[in-house]
Order: structure tokens, then sequence, then C-alpha cells
């Protein structure tokens, strides 16, 4: 019975951890956003797409208002957005995207990180050359004919377009490449749809497999950068 609690317990530390971190990166979001384009979502549609991408992770909207204001505010915390570059064990390219007040303080983690796990950090533009940066929107599914949503939004910049799950329910997963981003977006609110998510993502241009306990050894660097309060995304070329 303890130990049946104990697990129980533990699993919902974990749960909140995540939930905490997923905030966390939303309010980064939104601050970059409003910093970069102003607080209102109508004329910015960075601020828009942090916003989607808040209430995708469960953030109640008193937080995300919240952010909003401490991110309007004189006062507001100021993020530079950097992307690390580095290996994982047995070859695997890693990409991580950091918002951070405090670089040196970033770097250093980031690097502990890799060390740790058997990885390397590389320098800037190392591993970057097998990715594909894109935008990535995700909407359900429901009351959406595939063909048809494919056929409309090739007009307005569409690459690919996937089935996938979420916590919403299925979904489809609509890329572009990242200069068409703007044009899929406005392609998908013209079409009355509210996506799901919308953001960029780096995409692997090939991956590469590997037997379970090596990918394990891989993840183990993931899950540790994921830690970080300063890691936004971490993206790898693993299959």
């Amino acid at each position: 019975m303890g130990r049946a609690f104990a697990n129980r317990k533990q699993s919902m530390m974990a749960r909140w951890d995540k939930m905490a971190k997923a905030f966390t990166r939303a309010g980064k979001d939104i601050a970059i956003a409003i910093k970069a384009g102003g607080p209102s979502p109508e004329a910015n549609p960075a601020l828009k797409r942090a916003i989607q991408n808040a209430r995708a992770v469960a953030m109640p909207k008193e937080k995300i208002e919240a952010a909003i204001k401490r991110a309007s505010g004189n006062n507001a915390e100021v993020y530079e957005e950097i992307l690390y570059e580095g290996y994982a064990p047995h070859g695997i390219a890693v990409l991580v995207e950091c918002a951070t007040d405090n670089p040196t303080r970033t770097v250093a983690n980031v690097r502990m990180c890799f060390n740790k796990k058997n990885g390397n950090l590389g320098q800037s533009g190392s591993v970057s050359f097998l990715f594909k940066k894109m935008g990535v929107i995700k909407v359900l599914r429901e009351g959406l004919d595939r063909d048809t949503l494919e056929l409309e939004m090739i007009d307005h910049g569409l690459e690919e377009l996937e089935d996938d799950e979420h916590d919403k329910g299925p979904i489809y997963v609509l890329r572009s490449a990242f200069n068409d981003f703007g044009a899929l977006q406005q392609g998908v609110e013209a079409r009355g749809i509210n996506p799901v998510s919308s953001e960029t993502e780096w995409i692997p241009l090939t991956t590469i497999e590997l037997p379970d306990d090596q990918v394990t050894e891989v993840l183990e660097l993931v899950d540790k950068l994921e830690q970080d309060d300063d890691v936004q995304r971490v993206f790898v070329n693993l299959a």
C-alpha cells in the first residue's frame, strides 16, 4: 500500500513538473513575442501563436493574462533566443533552443548536460545543416476532409500533411517551409480553423535508427536538457 502510494505521488510530481515547465516555456514565448511585436494579438501574429500554444498545454487563462501583463510592463524580463548544437551518444545530432536572460549561465548548463550524458556540445553550424526549419500547425481532424484540406493548403505553402494524436484528440499536422509559415497560418485561419498549436520546428532531413539500449542513452540526454529552465525545446535526428 505504501509503495503504491509513493509511486502515485512520484507520478503526480512528475506530471506537475512537466506542466510547470510547459507554462514557463509558454510564458517566455509570450514575452519574446510582445517584445518583438507589441501586446496586441490582432496586430502581432507571433503573440497570437504564443497564446494558442499556451492554451494547447492547458495554461490557465489567468496565467496567460498575467504573462502578457508582465511582459508588457516597463520592468519586463528580456530573453535572448539562442540555438545550441551538438551530438548525443552514438552520433545523434541535437539542436537545443533556449530563451535566456543570462547566456553565460545557459551555455554552462547546456555544456554540463552534454558532458554528463556522454554527448558533445558543438559550434554554431555543426549540426543544423542536418535539419530543416519548418512551420508546423496542428489542427483537430474532426469535421475536416484530409484530401480537401491538403489541396486547399498547398496554395498556402503546405509541404507535408500527416495524421497524429494529441491530448485533445486526433489531429492533422501541417508543415511548410519556414518562409511560407505566415501564408500557411493565414490559409488555416481563412478556412475558419482554430489551430491546436502553431510554431516552428527543426525537422531532420534524415533520421538514424538505433537499438533500444542506445536510444535510451540519447533520450536521457534529451530529458536532462529539457529539465533546464532556459531550454525551450530539443530536436534530434533519431528515428
